[in-house]
């Protein structure tokens, strides 16, 4: 009681005498409630489901992640390491993995990513450049999987499963199935892209690291120069193809700031920050301090005056509010159909037979009717988990596969933003090409990953 009434005084002290943005206060005030035990995490529901708290802490933290700089640097540092063409698109590979654990997003993974290529397509020639603007989307996609915050259609599936099941898959155990998949796929994809769209000779072409001085060239998302390195939108520079087909390839191995100079205060804040908010998520079993809270506390911190690396009014303008509501409400349609008994009813209609591929199949092709990844799981995942009950298989394994398997949506420019906004750097049919390929791999690794990997590691397919 006591802690209660000091809390709520000092946020009304601070409304009053301090320039503090109010939303900023209300959500610490709430959030030490929250951390101290007075108010429980499901009062956050008074505003939304705990799933779009999360997402919305998530965008927060990516907003101050992003300002800081840190996962550009960590990018082009990779990038710079690289000897040759092949090298190269294995390391652009991790970077855009790892992108994967800073922003809960593809779409901004994305927009992240369109300066480094840009940086990169320079210093290409035309068959090298077009296949790195094939493998850039390529890889943001498929490595989505690899966190449970990696796609609005993840949280989904864990409120579907929550709601069907009573259990839904915890950060740290999402992290031990996705990553391994992420991994492989991104590598896989970086060799069927190189094989499909450049020469022995491309691919054996050394390259040499090149300094540039300045930001990355984009849009940035704001006028605040601490998010100088945030982009929205780039006008892609015409291709230069090379004077001679051996001569070096360039790439950039210095950005602002300059990848080999020491880490930045913002940047070691946001690394800080988003290393506990991570540890705290893989920790939930033994404090019990619930996903949302600890996103939410994260959040405050890259947002705090002094401490942060980007104020609160100008992360909230980041974030997508169309594409949470829209994921709020096909989540309620998906809870709906479980519940309403509808998804048993059309599940009725599938044979149990050879259900585990048939998954993964009609999950891989969904994106060619469905274009938004949430609305995929959505439809999807509340047939999918009566169908396994029915035919005595694990719902969380089929639901797990069905998310994986849905990330690829790679035929149609339309497809998914991340695809979209690189529609510049290749032609519609470099799409349909790689799919024909890729598709049936990207099948193949989900069906090896649920027979094979994922029982090792706790989700049995029965």
């Amino acid at each position: 009681m006591i802690l209660t009434l000091v809390v709520f005084a000092a946020a009304v002290l601070l409304w009053v005498c301090t320039p503090l943005d109010d939303t900023f206060v209300a959500l610490a005030a709430v959030a030490v409630l929250l951390l101290c035990g007075v108010l429980p995490a499901s009062s956050l529901a008074a505003l939304g489901s705990s799933t779009t708290w999360l997402l919305i802490a998530a965008f927060v933290l990516a907003a101050g992640v992003t300002a800081s700089g840190l996962p550009a640097r960590l990018a082009t540092w990779l990038l710079g390491r690289a000897r040759t063409v092949r090298g190269l698109a294995h390391l652009t590979a991790l970077a855009l993995l790892i992108t994967a654990f800073f922003v809960p997003s593809t779409s901004g993974r994305a927009a992240l990513t369109l300066p480094v290529y840009a940086e990169l397509r320079g210093g290409l020639n035309s068959r090298v450049a077009r296949a790195f603007g094939v493998l850039f989307p390529s890889v943001i996609l498929l490595t989505a999987v690899a966190t449970v915050v990696g796609a609005g259609a993840h949280l989904i599936t864990n409120s579907l499963l929550e709601a069907a099941t009573g259990q839904g898959i915890g950060f740290g155990w999402w992290l031990a199935l996705g990553v391994p998949l992420a991994v492989v796929s991104a590598h896989v994809t970086a060799e069927i892209v190189l094989w499909l769209f450049t020469t022995r000779a491309d691919r054996k072409r050394p390259v040499v690291a090149a300094r540039s001085e300045g930001p990355l060239l984009g849009v940035p998302c704001s006028n605040s120069p601490r998010q100088h390195r945030q982009f929205r939108t780039l006008e892609l520079a015409p291709v230069t193809i090379s004077a001679a087909a051996t001569q070096p390839l360039t790439t950039p191995e210095q950005t602002a700031p300059a990848a080999t100079q020491r880490l930045t205060r913002p940047e070691w804040t946001a690394l800080a920050i988003v290393l506990a908010v991570s540890l705290t998520w893989l920790s939930e079993p033994w404090h019990g301090i619930a996903p949302e809270v600890a996103a939410l506390t994260g959040a405050l911190l890259i947002t705090a005056p002094r401490l942060g690396t980007t104020t609160i009014k100008q992360a909230f303008a980041d974030i997508p509010w169309s594409l949470l509501l829209f994921m709020a409400a096909t989540t309620m349609l998906g809870t709906a159909l479980i519940r309403s008994g509808a998804a048993n009813l059309v599940a009725g209609l599938v044979s149990p037979a050879h259900l585990l591929p048939t998954v993964i199949a009609v999950s891989l092709a969904a994106h060619l009717v469905i274009q938004s990844r949430s609305a995929r799981s959505s439809v999807l995942i509340p047939i999918v988990i009566p169908l396994a009950a029915a035919a005595g298989l694990n719902p969380a394994a089929l639901a797990f596969a069905s998310t994986a398997a849905a990330g690829f949506c790679h035929t149609l420019t339309s497809s998914a933003k991340p695809v979209a906004l690189f529609a510049d750097a290749y032609e519609p049919k470099d799409l349909l090409k790689l799919s024909a390929v890729l598709a049936p791999v990207t099948g193949l690794l989900v069906f090896a990953a649920a027979v094979f990997l994922w029982p090792s590691l706790g989700l049995p397919l029965k």
